[in-house]
C-alpha cells in the first residue's frame, strides 16, 4: 500500500514523500496550524501508525502540555514561561495587556492570568527526529508577539524539553 490517509491531511503516497505537508484545525475554539516534516522520501507503516495515533491525541497533549507549563512557571529552576511571561508583561504596551488581563490585580495574579491566555497554534510533527516527535507552539497572539512558548515531546505526548522562541 502506496497511499494512506492521514487525520487532518489528505492522502499521501508513503513511497514518495514530500518534505512538508500543511493542514489547519480547530481545537477549542482556536485555530491552529499543523504541519508534517520528513527527512525521507519514504516510510514505515509503524511510523505512519505512530502519527495517525498522535494526530488524534492532540487535544489530550494540549492538556497535558499546558500542565507540563504550568509546573515549569512554579519550578523555582524553571526557566523558559517564567521568562516568557516577564518579557511580556515588560514590552506589551498598557492597552494590549488590559485587553489579555486584569491590570488591576497584583503582579502574580497578571502573571497567572498571562499563562491561562497561552494558546496552542501550531503543532509539528517529525516522525523521523531522534530527539523528539512534535513541536507545540503556544503563544498569547500572533498580533501581540512573535515570541512562543515551545513544547518538544516525544511520540508519546511526553515533555522532552521547552524553550522560549521567537
Amino acid at each position: 500500500m502506496s497511499e494512506t490517509q492521514l487525520l487532518y491531511f489528505n492522502t499521501i503516497n508513503v513511497n514518495d514523500l514530500e518534505d512538508y505537508y500543511d493542514a489547519n484545525t480547530v481545537l477549542n475554539g482556536n485555530d491552529i496550524r499543523i504541519d508534517l516534516n520528513f527527512e525521507n522520501t519514504s516510510i514505515d507503516q509503524q511510523k505512519i501508525d505512530e502519527i495517525n495515533t498522535f494526530l488524534a491525541q492532540i487535544a489530550v497533549f494540549d492538556l497535558n502540555n499546558k500542565n507540563y507549563i504550568q509546573q515549569d512557571y512554579q519550578d523555582d529552576d524553571g526557566e523558559t514561561v517564567r521568562l516568557y511571561i516577564d518579557h511580556h508583561l515588560e514590552i506589551l504596551e498598557a492597552e494590549e495587556l488590559s485587553s489579555l488581563i486584569d491590570t488591576t490585580k497584583d503582579t502574580e495574579d497578571q502573571k497567572a492570568e498571562l499563562i491561562e491566555k497561552l494558546r496552542l497554534i501550531r503543532v509539528g510533527l517529525y516522525p523521523e527526529n531522534d530527539s523528539y516527535f512534535a513541536t507545540f507552539d503556544y503563544s498569547l497572539g500572533s498580533d501581540l508577539t512573535d515570541y512562543l512558548v515551545v513544547v518538544n515531546t516525544n511520540k508519546d505526548g511526553n515533555l522532552v524539553y521547552m524553550s522560549m522562541e521567537s
